[in-house]
C-alpha cells in the first residue's frame, strides 16, 4: 500500500480519489504498510522543505533585531524607547498571528499555505529595504514597517500544525523537534549573515537586510510548489480552541510558556541592542550565538523531560534562567563583557531546555487530567501564541528599565523575580502535585 498524489507523487493506492493541485487523498501514517511503501518519503519530502520555510519566516520575523542597532550608523535619529519599540512590535504582531495561520492549513492545505506564507514575506523585506534608505522616515513609519516581520512569526505555527498531520505518533515528537529547531535558527542565521551582508564590499548598506531575502523568499515558494502535498484528512476543528480556553491548565501553561519560550524570542530580538548600547566596541557578529545556543538546546529539553519528567526539567530551567540573569546583572555592574555574553549564553540554553520541556509537558498534563487530545492540540495554539507575547515583553522590559533609571538591572531583577514565581508555580502545579493537581 502507498500514497496517491495528483499530479506528480510517486506512490499510488486504490483506495485514493484522485483531486488536482497536488492534493493526497488517502494518508494513514499509522499503518506501518502504509508508511513503509511511500508514506515516510512523502512525509520526510515536505519536512525538508516545511523545515526551510520556517527557517526564513523566523528570519525575517527577528530581522528588525539586527537591524535596530545599525540604524544610527545609517542616519537615523531614535530614542532607546523607540529602538525597543521596533525591536518589540514583530514579536507582538506574530503572536497575535499564530492561531489563524495554525487554522490555515486545514482550510487552504499546507502545501498552498506555504507558499502563500513564503511569499507574504516580500512584503516586510521590501518594506525594509525602501524604508531604511530615508534616514528622515518618521518613527511612526518605520514602526509600520516593522510590524510587517510579523508576518514571520505566523509561519511557525502554520509550519508545525502541517507537519503534525504527515507523521505517525510513534515519529511525530521527532519531526516537530527537526521542524521547531530550523526555524528557531533562523533568529542566529539571520543575526550571523546580515552584519557580514550589509557591510560587504565596504560602507554601509542597510537596504540588503531586506533584498537579500528575496530569492531565497521565491526559492521557498518554488520548492514548496514543486515538492510539498495537501492532506484532504488535515482537519482542525477551531472549537478545541474554545475547549481549552475554558481549562485552567491551558493558562498555567501558558504562563509557564511566556517565561520559556518568550524569554527566548525576547533575549534573541533585544541582544544585538543590548550589547550595541553597553559594549558598542564589539562586534555585533557574536549577538548570534545566543539564539544559536538556545535553538540547539531545544531538543535536549524535550529529550531530558522525557527521562526525567517535563516539569521537573522546566524548574530547573528556570533555576539555570535565574542564575543566568544574576550573572548579566553582575556584569553590568563591573561592566564585563566576558561574563556578560558568558551570563546570556547561559540564559538562552536554559529558555531552550525550557522550551522543549514545557512543549513536552502538555500532552502529559491532559492525558493525566482526562482531557480530550483535541484540548491538547488547543493548548498548544494557545499557548505558543500567548508565550511569543514574551517576544514583547522582553525588549519592552528593557526600554522602561533604561528609561526610567538608565539601567538594564532592574529589568534583569524584575525577570529574576518572574522566573523565580513561575519556578514555584511549575513546581506547586505539576512536580509536588499538591491541592490535587497533576504529577508530569
Amino acid at each position: 500500500m502507498a500514497v496517491q498524489t495528483t499530479p506528480t507523487t510517486t506512490a499510488t493506492t486504490p483506495a485514493a480519489a484522485r483531486r488536482g493541485g497536488r492534493w493526497i487523498e488517502h494518508w494513514n501514517p499509522e499503518d506501518p504498510t502504509f508508511w513503509a511503501d511511500g508514506g515516510r518519503r512523502v512525509a520526510r519530502r515536505n519536512l525538508g522543505v516545511s523545515i526551510f520555510a520556517e527557517l526564513l519566516g523566523f528570519s525575517v520575523w527577528a530581522l528588525w533585531s539586527i537591524v535596530v542597532p545599525q540604524l544610527p550608523a545609517a542616519g537615523f535619529t531614535l530614542t532607546a524607547d523607540q529602538m525597543f519599540w521596533l525591536i518589540a512590535v514583530p514579536s507582538l504582531v506574530g503572536a497575535f498571528l499564530r492561531l489563524p495561520y495554525t487554522l490555515a492549513v486545514p482550510l487552504f492545505g499546507g502545501r498552498n499555505w506555504t507558499i502563500v506564507s513564503a511569499l507574504l514575506l516580500l512584503v516586510p523585506t521590501t518594506a525594509l529595504a525602501v524604508v531604511v534608505h530615508h534616514p528622515g522616515t518618521s518613527f511612526e513609519v518605520l514602526l509600520a514597517v516593522a510590524a510587517l516581520a510579523g508576518l514571520g512569526g505566523g509561519n511557525f505555527a502554520s509550519s508545525m500544525a502541517n507537519i503534525s498531520f504527515f507523521f505517525p505518533a510513534r515519529e511525530k515528537g521527532a519531526a516537530l523537534g527537526w521542524n521547531a529547531a530550523g526555524g528557531n535558527l533562523g533568529t542566529a542565521a539571520v543575526q550571523l549573515a546580515v552584519p557580514l551582508v550589509i557591510v560587504a564590499g565596504g560602507g554601509l548598506a542597510l537596504d540588503r537586510a531586506g533584498l537579500m531575502f528575496i530569492p531565497l523568499v521565491l526559492l521557498a515558494a518554488v520548492l514548496a510548489w514543486r515538492w510539498m502535498d495537501n492532506l484532504t484528512t488535515a482537519k482542525s476543528d477551531p472549537r478545541t480552541f474554545a475547549v481549552a480556553a475554558r481549562l485552567p491548565h491551558t493558562w498555567i501553561i501558558s504562563a509557564i510558556y511566556i517565561g520559556t519560550f518568550g524569554s527566548f524570542i525576547g533575549y534573541s530580538a533585544v541582544f544585538p541592542t543590548l550589547l550595541a548600547g553597553v559594549f558598542p566596541g564589539v562586534s555585533l557578529q557574536v549577538a548570534f550565538l545566543g539564539a544559536l545556543v538556545g535553538s540547539l538546546a531545544r531538543p535536549l529539553g524535550g529529550i531530558l523531560a522525557d527521562r526525567l519528567g517535563g516539569a521537573r526539567i522546566t524548574v530547573a530551567a528556570f533555576g539555570v534562567m535565574i542564575a543566568g540573569a544574576l550573572g548579566a546583572v553582575a556584569a553590568l555592574r563591573q561592566h564585563d563583557f566576558g561574563l556578560f555574553l558568558g551570563s546570556f549564553l547561559v540564559l538562552f540554553v536554559a529558555t531552550g531546555i525550557g522550551n522543549g520541556s514545557v512543549y513536552r509537558m502538555i500532552p502529559a498534563v491532559f492525558r493525566e487530567t482526562g482531557a480530550s487530545a483535541g484540548a491538547a492540540a488547543g493548548c498548544i495554539g494557545i499557548a505558543g501564541a500567548v508565550g511569543a507575547v514574551g517576544g514583547f515583553l522582553v525588549p519592552r522590559g528593557f526600554a522602561i528599565s533604561t528609561t526610567a533609571t538608565g539601567s538594564l538591572i532592574p529589568a534583569l531583577l524584575v525577570f529574576v523575580g518572574v522566573y523565580v514565581a513561575l519556578a514555584a508555580l511549575t513546581a506547586g502545579v505539576y512536580a509536588r502535585g499538591r491541592m490535587g493537581a497533576v504529577r508530569v
